[in-house]
């Protein structure tokens, strides 16, 4: 095992086509047949799913775009309770699979488990901090910063003084997300009200819907979520509203969401660039340059983590320009994003 290092690495944009995640296990279909490589990228989920809207479904884009340019062999499970994901994990190794990513911070222990039993497989693992682990190699994400951004944009357009914050687990990565939008909101409008709800899951539409509802009746006019497919349950409750003629914003999370839920609900989204930390890792490790034992945090600097380049549909300029001034300040370091709430 050689000594933990903790890596920041900057991703060249890559143009991505945004495509759709298939409804199995299977691979999906590459373009020319001759591009075929032998390479294989296997992908776990958390216990959400590949077409969450959020986080899984960008790592599988990721790993699709990857099978459309380069050819790869790409295939996702998706477990169903936590007694699968050792075993689903499991699968892949046993296949030979070249390298087996797992999306979520709940998973690093079955990831770490599989990875001491299994010295010659190679493990990628979205927000966490397993460092030191020769054939493990941790995506780690600055949200805190771009969750910053987020909140300068809510306390900038709230009519109410009241915004919101809806977060899955109260984990590390979510919390980070908690602290950086309270810490934009007060840095713009030190009297704005935060209401915070940690529902618990990652997978309950049902809960995030509700969670916004209590909000929005108690005079929240914008709730940012970092719950996964939980917070599509945000999203409709928003549009619930807005069909019944109220005005309501949601911040979304990880990908684009006005793509999904449109611009009349969707104030802007706070992107997570999975799919390019994991299409940048799965092509390096392909070229035989697997970054082992290695943390590699992406921040505002490594473009890693931002607002959608859709935000202008609903946000002013001159509240965009205030929050490329912020931008410009977090990665200079004259601002430094907290952490923890």
């Amino acid at each position: 095992m050689k000594k933990s290092t903790i890596k920041t690495i900057g991703f060249a944009l890559l143009s991505m086509t945004v495509l759709a995640a298939c409804g199995n296990d299977s691979a999906s279909e590459a373009g020319d047949e001759s591009e075929k490589t032998d390479f294989k990228l296997g992908m776990v989920t958390d216990l959400g799913s590949v077409n969450d809207k959020s986080f899984n479904q960008s790592a599988w884009e990721g790993l699709q775009q990857l099978e459309k340019d380069k050819g790869y062999e790409v295939k996702y499970l998706e477990p169903k309770a936590d007694s699968e994901v050792e075993p689903s994990l499991l699968q892949f190794v046993n296949s030979q699979t070249d390298l087996t990513w797992a999306t979520a911070a709940t998973l690093a222990d079955a990831v770490t488990t599989i990875a001491a039993n299994n010295p010659d497989a190679k493990l990628g693992i979205i927000d966490s901090d397993i460092e030191g682990i020769e054939n493990i190699v941790s995506v780690s994400f600055k949200e805190n910063e771009g969750a910053f951004l987020a909140g300068v944009v809510a306390a900038s357009m709230t009519e109410t003084d009241k915004v919101g914050f809806v977060g899955g687990m109260e984990i590390p990565v979510i919390q980070r997300f908690h602290a950086g939008f309270e810490a934009g909101v007060k840095a713009v409008n030190p009297e704005a009200t935060v209401v915070v709800n940690y529902v618990g899951v990652f997978n309950r539409v049902d809960m995030g819907k509700s969670a916004a509802s209590t909000m929005y009746n108690d005079g929240v006019d914008t709730i940012f979520h970092a719950a996964g497919g939980t917070g599509n349950g945000v999203f409709n409750e928003a549009q619930e509203r807005f069909d019944n003629g109220e005005k309501v914003w949601v911040i979304g999370v990880d990908k684009d969401q006005s793509l999904e839920f449109g611009d009349d609900i969707t104030l802007t989204s706070m992107m997570k660039n999975v799919d390019r930390a994991v299409y940048d890792i799965s092509e390096k490790t392909a070229e035989g340059n697997f970054p082992g034992g290695e943390v590699v945090r992406l921040g505002l600097a490594e473009d890693g983590v931002g607002l959608a380049t859709t935000s202008d549909k609903n946000v002013p300029k001159d509240i965009l320009d205030l929050v490329e001034d912020y931008k410009t300040k977090i990665i200079s370091g004259d601002i430094t994003v907290p952490e923890k709430p």
